[in-house]
């Protein structure tokens, strides 16, 4: 193993060549077959860059770049259980390290691979950034489309989607459109959406990033995550409760933007133990739901690094990276397209940025009387603050659930008056205060920005 430093190998990066001056992020990691495989992407287009490809690492931490290799965007991987295979990319690879490619797949750009709702033993579904659907046959290396899911769900503008995952009899897709004409309009064409075999149906409007599960007596939730205008969103869906929607701060508006968030990932790095990655922020969410609730949300650190995957391996958490883009000379003071990996333990992320961030449940929302907003996150932050702002003279009512299981009770009421002109309230809360949870009711209809601020 040569130099290491702060976790970065530099002789494992992965370049791109000069024609075009693209990208080179590392889109997916999977361990798998005694080493550690990952795929990079090019900014847009299938081949578009060379040196694009499906690469895996030994031991010894040296890279080999697969002869079958084909290059494009992707950043899908999934283990097919059945037939012990990894798919990643449009590869399929067996325990023996052996890899096939799906002909019909490579010139896709691939976000996501999920279990069929009817042939899981034998398929799956591949999903397409652009909304293209397949069902491949993971026994023979086959796919066949099953058209585009963009007018299904009502997507006329740029689509981008993310991710996928099949559970409770419900295929999900997240798709991340999130433009500049729709921080004002609220709304964008980013959809949470499900297919039950037959049907589509909307869960949210706005840019959602990824969507994941497990499966087993450890928790069987599936969780989806994104951001409007407001805050981040996390929305969890089990059987009990259909889908519940709650929100986070953001540590950062650079990933709001569709084509700037990447891949951020929700997945297992210890036993039992996920991460999440979400607006700039890692926080720690766990496996398992009790009384249909989701307990133990906390902040772990704010970070500026591109992260397209993340994944266990030999002991160490590995952050796949994207660290230089001139993206065809949009920006010229970018060189030679790279990327790497970063190699630490999860304890690790506790001293990187601080725990900070904002965001809340309403941004010149319409909010009706007595209706409460979604929980917003609160532990593991010590100042805490909350800006009001409405168009009427209103009182918001300041809940909080403090044992993190739905018991809500109520903290503080804020007026707002109107009558400065300015029709805004601030409150500070005491830094003791450690609820995980907290929820506004406004008195009386109203347009109200409610945005707490974290540190």
């Amino acid at each position: 193993m040569e130099t290491q430093i702060s976790g970065v190998i530099p002789h494992i990066a992965r370049k791109a060549g000069h024609t075009p001056r693209t990208e080179t992020g590392i889109g997916a990691l999977m361990p798998w077959a005694d080493r550690l495989w990952f795929v990079t992407y090019p900014a847009s287009g299938p081949k578009s860059g060379d040196r694009i490809g499906l690469f895996s690492m030994d031991d010894l931490f040296e890279v080999t770049m697969h002869p079958d290799s084909a290059g494009g965007t992707y950043a899908n991987r999934m283990i097919h259980d059945e037939t012990d295979q990894l798919m990643i990319g449009p590869h399929l690879i067996d325990t023996a390290g052996t890899v096939r490619t799906i002909a019909e797949l490579t010139d896709v750009r691939l976000a996501a691979t999920a279990r069929h709702l009817v042939h899981p033993d034998t398929h799956v579904y591949v999903l397409g950034m652009e909304g293209e659907f397949f069902e491949a046959d993971v026994t023979n290396a086959t796919a066949n489309s099953l058209g585009n899911i963009c007018e299904d769900l009502g997507i006329h503008g740029i689509p981008h989607f993310k991710d996928a995952f099949t559970n409770h009899g419900r295929f999900v897709v997240a798709n991340n459109s999130y433009f500049h004409d729709d921080y004002e309009r609220g709304e964008s064409d980013g959809r949470l959406a499900e297919w039950d075999g037959e049907s589509w149906t909307i869960i949210a409007r706005t840019q959602v990033n990824t969507v994941v599960g497990r499966y087993g007596d450890l928790g069987d939730a599936i969780h989806a995550v994104g951001q409007d205008r407001a805050s981040a969103v996390l929305w969890s869906y089990l059987p009990a409760t259909g889908w519940v929607e709650r929100r986070l701060p953001k540590a950062t508006h650079t990933q709001d933007h569709g084509y700037t968030t990447e891949w951020p990932r929700l997945r297992e790095v210890e036993s039992e133990r996920w991460l999440l990655d979400a607006s700039g922020m890692f926080y720690e969410i766990p496996t398992m739901h009790y009384g249909n609730a989701l307990w133990g949300v906390r902040p772990v650190s704010s970070h500026l690094r591109i992260v397209g995957d993340f994944c266990t391996w030999n002991g160490l958490l590995v952050l796949a990276g994207d660290q230089g883009t001139p993206i065809n000379n949009q920006n010229v003071y970018a060189g030679q397209p790279q990327a790497n990996l970063w190699f630490g333990k999860t304890d690790d992320l506790w001293t990187w940025g601080p725990r900070a961030g904002w965001g809340g449940p309403w941004f010149e929302s319409a909010v009706e009387a007595g209706v409460p907003s979604a929980p917003y996150l609160m532990t593991g932050f010590v100042h805490k603050s909350l800006h009001l702002e409405s168009d009427v003279d209103v009182t918001v009512t300041v809940q909080v659930d403090y044992r993190g299981d739905g018991h809500w009770v109520d903290l503080e009421r804020i007026a707002v008056s109107t009558t400065n002109g300015q029709g805004y309230a601030f409150h500070a809360f005491p830094d003791a205060l450690g609820a995980h949870w907290v929820r506004l009711r406004a008195d009386r209809p109203a347009t109200i920005t409610a945005q707490f601020v974290y540190q």
